[in-house]
């Protein structure tokens, strides 16, 4: 029987077929996805066909997947979700604050599967003071400058206005650290989810860990929302040093530029980046995020 994978029950997988059905499978103790080492051989989004006995036997091609390096398993990656038409990057400026590297590192991995990403904003309305307000213009114009769409909401408004279109017809991930809101969001969007929720930890202002594995939720027919646990660090694999330049948008189009055709925008002479940074017409923190990569992929520890 063929099945699309909905759950991951920490021993299995919940399986619903094309007529609606639902079946706890296990996977076969030798299964493996040729050529990826992986701590999770299938993922929430993912098709595949299993038996009478509830063993999956095969998984279908995937149009895409997202994948993260795990900080402590360097040599291991860990599958998100597949079969993905968007992402949905729920990020807080406040309670906690959500870091740039990890937004960076994040939105480079999409660009390397080659999904699009949204930023939701969550818990705007915590910004009170005037600065707080400018780094909120701040972080939304250095995105929306570099071509991504981001969008605002509050704990009070918790569904902005925008999001039901921007969600419709499409299968989307939810991901961010840990206490941005997402299982929030899950319930104001389907009251029936029940996702759990918890508060903030006051004494490190980092969230807690609520949602404990990968689950799809149906928003309608031809809507789903797969919500992930949150990631406290976000660690990049299969990726080439002289790669990492091409999913920074705004490196990859001054990089033409460059006066070598291979140019890493470190220390080479008549780089177009790094004179871009220096005018300021790229960004610092983007920069810096780009060169944290190279680095990680050059032997540094991500944590």
């Amino acid at each position: 029987m063929k099945g699309l994978v909905i759950k991951n029950t920490g021993s299995g997988y919940r399986v619903r077929t094309e007529d609606g059905n639902e079946f706890d499978c296990k996977i076969k103790g030798n299964f493996r996805i040729k050529d990826i080492k992986s701590t999770n051989p299938i993922a929430v989004g993912d098709w595949v066909e299993f038996n009478d006995a509830l063993l999956i036997s095969h998984i279908y091609d995937r149009k895409n997947h997202i994948v993260r390096k795990p900080a402590n398993l360097s040599k291991q990656s860990h599958i998100i979700a597949a079969n993905i038409d968007q992402v949905l990057l729920i990020v807080t400026l406040k309670n906690p604050e959500t870091p740039l590297a990890f937004i960076d590192r994040f939105l480079a991995s999409a660009e390397a599967y080659n999904v699009p990403t949204v930023i939701l904003i969550n818990k705007t309305d915590l910004l009170e003071d005037a600065y707080e307000q400018e780094y909120l213009k701040g972080f939304t114009y250095l995105y929306e400058s570099i071509g991504y769409t981001c969008i605002t909401a509050t704990l009070a408004q918790s569904i902005p206005e925008c999001l039901s279109e921007i969600l419709s017809n499409k299968t989307t991930l939810l991901s961010g650290n840990s206490g941005v809101g997402k299982s929030t969001l899950i319930n104001a969007l389907i009251p029936d989810a029940q996702a759990k929720v918890s508060e903030v930890s006051s004494a490190h202002h980092k969230g807690m860990h609520t949602t404990t594995f990968s689950e799809m939720y149906d928003l309608d027919a031809n809507s789903h929302l797969i919500d992930t646990p949150g990631i406290k660090g976000f660690g990049l694999i299969d990726m080439e040093t002289n790669e990492v330049g091409h999913y920074f948008k705004e490196i990859f189009q001054r990089s033409a530029s460059c006066k070598y055709y291979n140019c890493t925008h470190r220390n080479e002479p008549g780089c177009a980046v790094k004179a871009a940074v220096e005018t300021h017409e790229i960004a610092e923190s983007r920069y810096q995020s780009y060169l944290s990569i190279i680095e990680d992929l050059n032997g540094g520890k991500y944590r």
